[in-house]
């Protein structure tokens, strides 16, 4: 559970938000994708969640470079 929030590059479907929490709590990246999916059916700003997550988290080989 130590790896930082990133976006990967593989495993992704759309932007590779639900990759990126997968790995970052060690979830199954399906199990994610499910969640959010039946989440969509409740009220609330999941939506918007996603987006903006889409928009702050980095992409895992951004991250790279920065680190070098």
């Amino acid at each position: 559970m130590s790896r930082k929030l990133v976006r990967p590059r593989d495993h992704r479907m759309i932007a590779g938000v639900c990759a990126g929490l997968a790995r970052r709590f060690g979830l199954s990246t399906g199990l994610v994708r499910l969640l959010f999916v039946l989440s969509i059916i409740l009220p609330g700003t999941q939506v918007l969640v996603y987006l903006v997550l889409w928009i702050i988290m980095p992409n895992e080989d951004r991250q790279a470079y920065v680190a070098h």
